[in-house]
């Protein structure tokens, strides 16, 4: 199957063609202002650059940071209300207690606490009003809000309450994006309700980036379906990308590690992942990110949705360096680095700078930095394996050296051992691994449910698998390459009768097109 892959990052967007295991053409190009105009020349470079005809790709691949970048930015964000079912508990914390004053703000905040939910064992705290929430309702949508999150009480135990105020909503007001806490986050009401209103506020904007891919990837490879990298390492349709935005956070990063993973052969290991404004490390089991054992807060805000076990610092191939020491980073040129960094002709000193000056890498023009100071560079060069070395120690889970697989363009400073690696691996194409690991990424389904121990274990375990694996199918996995890659049963105490929540989720391969069609885009 003939694929593309698009990852965006901050510096650059990366492109690669593939089929099967070959990587045919590849491409970088500059991330734009808006991020759309980069993703839609970069799929229709790439494809000129791997000379396969247009009509014979099959899927294009997308990692996209405009969701993330607009929450971070505060900008293009719906109108939100959220909708709590709880009194009369619940009421001394209300809905958006703990957001940032601004992006309170940029989403409106507004909120209500109604009638509704359910204890941890299941009784009631209160029955639904459907009066008061048609009321609340009314008055939000006069006041122009576009989205709303419901959340209730142990909703992820007992969705019933939660889905009848939905239906009851979308029924009266279609015009409302209106979104589920138990779809999107799991038992913690405050996180899961936050996660919500994220969603919830980024749906119509996400609609709006999903419909311009569609015609982006019609322009330049008709016929073919288009996917949305999730940061779990796996694909989603577009039409759930639309429905649930904020499962593509931090997906460049995953695709990255999954695309180290691919390119070495090692499927357990630390990925270090450096680009031009920050690096990013994480660790991959059995080929896929490990994902975080707790609450994430995402801008400021403390959520509960599934994100990947990360740590972040302020080191890429754009980051000034300032004095004498000298200071590397945060701050970066950013995808001006091809314009500003000195060995690009510009007047900027940067990171890149360093390693050129130091040996480490040859790109540009090495005698832009001849006369650099010796002493800065050395100084420079062991202050950034300071940072790598730093960032690894504090990610590793076991006092065994593991193996590090390096990636991403920034990756040219990194030097070739470091403390507490086993082995620095450096793949090839490593500086478009992103893009490779977008390409090659899976379908996947998923269960996360409570549930009465009224079967036996292996029942319960078999019907979800089951369920996860219709989901991974109806969104265009080949039925016959579905694995499950995780299963886990967690027992829930202190309820009267025995319940147990289960996970289960399960990867196949895209169907190629000419087996079965794949979800319309």
């Amino acid at each position: 199957m003939i694929r593309v892959g698009i990852d965006v990052g901050g510096t650059n967007t990366d492109a690669a063609v593939m089929d099967g295991d070959r990587v045919l053409g590849a491409v970088k190009r500059p991330t734009s202002e808006d991020v759309l105009t980069g993703v839609v020349d970069a799929i229709g470079a790439v494809i000129a650059e791997s000379g396969v005809a247009p009509a014979q790709v099959e899927a294009v691949m997308i990692g996209t940071t405009q969701f993330t970048n607009a929450v971070i930015e505060r900008r293009r964000l719906a109108k939100t209300a959220v909708l709590r079912l709880g009194l009369p508990a619940t009421a001394s914390v209300p809905p958006f207690e703990d957001w940032p004053e601004d992006l309170r703000s940029a989403i409106g905040g507004v909120s209500a606490i109604v009638h509704g939910g359910r204890e941890f064992d299941g009784r009631t705290i209160s029955e639904v009003d459907p009066a008061e929430i048609l009321s609340t309702v009314s008055r939000w949508a006069e006041e122009g809000v576009e989205a709303m999150a419901v959340s209730a009480v142990f909703s992820p135990a007992y969705p019933e309450q939660e889905r009848q105020v939905v239906s009851l909503i979308e029924g009266e007001f279609p015009q409302l994006d209106v979104v589920a806490s138990g779809d999107i986050g799991g038992l913690g009401l405050l996180e899961r309700e936050n996660a919500a209103a994220l969603n919830a506020s980024l749906r119509p904007f996400a609609r709006k980036v999903v419909e311009a891919f569609r015609g982006g990837v019609a322009r330049h490879a008709p016929g073919a379906a288009m996917y949305i990298t999730q940061n779990d390492g796996t694909l989603i349709g577009a039409e759930v990308a639309e429905r649930f935005p904020v499962l593509t956070f931090a997906s460049g990063p995953t695709n990255s590690m999954r695309g180290a993973a691919f390119l070495s052969g090692v499927q357990d290991a630390l990925v270090l992942d450096v680009g031009g404004t920050t690096a990013d490390i994480g660790a991959i089991a059995g080929g896929f990110p490990r994902a975080s054992a707790v609450a994430a807060t995402f801008a400021e805000v403390r959520t509960n949705f599934r994100m990947p076990d990360l740590l972040s610092f302020g080191l890429g191939g754009g980051s000034l360096v300032r004095g004498e020491e000298p200071a590397i980073g945060p701050d970066s040129v950013g995808y001006r680095i091809a314009s500003e960094a000195l060995v690009f002709g510009g007047g900027t000193l940067t990171a890149t700078d360093l390693a050129v000056a130091g040996g480490m890498a040859e790109i540009g023009d090495p005698a832009a930095v001849a006369g650099l100071d010796p002493r800065l560079v050395s100084r420079g060069i062991a202050s950034m394996r300071a940072m790598v070395e730093d960032a690894l120690d504090r990610m590793r889970t076991s006092r065994e050296d593991q193996p590090v697989i390096v990636v991403g363009g920034g990756s040219i400073l990194v030097p070739g051992e470091l403390a507490g690696a086993a082995r620095v691996i450096r793949p090839p194409h490593f500086e478009i691994a992103n893009a490779v690991g977008a390409a090659i990424a899976q379908v996947s389904g998923e269960f996360d449910a409570v549930q009465a121990l009224d079967r036996s274990r292996e029942e319960l375990l078999a019907d979800a698998v089951r369920i996860a694996t219709d989901e991974a199918v109806a969104q265009g996995a080949d039925p016959e390459s579905v694995r499950v890659v995780e299963l886990e049963e967690i027992p829930v105490a202190y309820v009267d009768g025995a319940m147990t929540r289960i996970r289960a989720k399960v990867v196949g391969e895209l169907r190629r097109s000419s087996d079965a069609p794949a979800p319309a885009i």
